[in-house]
């Protein structure tokens, strides 16, 4: 099943409400840095985003090592952003 790819307009609007994620991989995803307090707090959050990714069925990719948690967000099927990692973005930033 195709997705759609955001926009360029769609894309600024995204930037726009979600300030602290930016542009990566030439403009194709969107990446967050998170720093938490130890690594409990952090993976406590990843187990929180992965039960979101689940629900959503949009996972993101994500590296941590102890209490800092890097999360890009892509939509293969699309070949870049669309609406599902906008979606993501805004679930993620409710739980911060």
């Amino acid at each position: 099943m195709s997705v759609p790819e955001l926009t360029d307009a769609e894309r600024d609007a995204l930037l726009a409400a979600h300030p602290e994620w930016s542009l990566s991989r030439e403009g194709k995803a969107i990446e967050r840095h998170f720093k938490f307090a130890n690594f409990s707090e952090a993976w406590g959050f990843m187990n929180r985003v992965a039960l979101l990714a689940e629900q959503q069925d949009h996972h993101p990719e994500w590296f941590n090592v102890y209490n800092r948690v890097e999360i890009t967000l892509t939509t293969h099927d699309a070949n870049g952003l669309s609406a599902r990692d906008e979606a993501m973005a805004s679930a993620i930033d409710a739980l911060v």
